[in-house]
């Protein structure tokens, strides 16, 4: 991702207490998102280390999945959303004139909480975003990039007889890691997934959970999750988010066991959320 290096602005100085450079992947510092006149995220800092998944938990509405969208700049798409403070990505502002937005959001991939194949085969839907970025040379390149994606989501064995059938014809369990093939054929450096289990059964979210934990270390991964258990299983380290703040942040063991602050107690021990 060369090129969208090349269209980053100056680097950002770690503010004080900061994770050392060599770790820290995202940068948030005093990030505040408002849509209309109504906030959504209050002077949020948050930082996200390299080659582990963080969990971003709390209750419905306190700004998660708004957060999540930063990170790849999906709300630039949402009317009368406002955006402040800096957001960097290796030490670059993601917000800075020039960024190219494309090349952003192929470099921090996004999975939803629906799964949302195209309508289009299962060779095309994991092809499609190597090929708009021109990312294989030939015919060859391509199939062995896509057989990769689709290896690497651990989708090749139960699809590789059904190649041109509709990807939208998969359970969706399978659509959901279709989804996450689709994200990683473009060799993102980050995926963002927004509860990507919450419309699976037990047994899909089983496999979407042994994938993030296979995937974890090659990428850095960012999840929105309601599962208090599922964040406990999947992350290394946990932010709690609460009426659009970060309440606390640290290594997920001190918050599910040794939580700092009381709202963070409460939430962890289903008292409200």
């Amino acid at each position: 991702m060369a090129a969208l290096e090349q269209t980053f602005a100056g680097a950002v100085a770690p503010p004080p207490g900061a994770m050392p450079a060599t770790t820290a992947k995202i940068e948030a510092r005093g990030v505040n998102v408002r849509y209309g006149d109504k906030p959504a995220l209050i002077d949020v800092d948050l930082f996200v280390a390299a080659g582990r998944v963080t969990a971003l938990i709390g209750p419905s509405g306190c700004g998660k999945t708004t957060f999540l969208r930063c990170l790849n700049r999906m709300n630039d798409v949402v009317d009368d959303c406002h955006i402040e403070g800096v957001i960097a990505i290796d030490g670059r502002d993601i917000y800075a004139p020039g960024v190219d937005v494309e090349l952003l959001r192929a470099r921090v991939g996004m999975v939803f909480q629906k799964p949302n194949p195209f309508p289009k085969s299962i060779y095309d839907n994991v092809a499609y975003g190597p090929r708009i970025h021109g990312l294989a040379r030939s015919r060859a390149d391509l199939d062995a990039l896509f057989e990769a994606s689709l290896a690497r989501a651990g989708l090749w064995d139960e699809v590789k007889d059904r190649l041109d059938a509709p990807g939208t014809g998969l359970s969706g369990g399978q659509q959901q890691r279709l989804c996450i093939a689709r994200a990683i054929a473009v060799d993102p450096e980050v995926i963002l997934m927004d509860e990507p289990c919450s419309a699976l059964d037990p047994i899909a979210t089983a496999h979407i959970e042994e994938l993030i934990a296979a995937l974890s270390g090659a990428y850095t991964i960012v999840i929105v999750t309601h599962n208090m258990q599922q964040a406990a299983r999947v992350s290394r380290y946990t932010a709690f988010f609460h009426m659009g703040r970060v309440v606390e942040a640290g290594d997920t063991e001190d918050i599910f066991n040794r939580p700092a602050d009381a709202r963070t107690r409460d939430y962890v021990a289903g008292r409200f959320g």
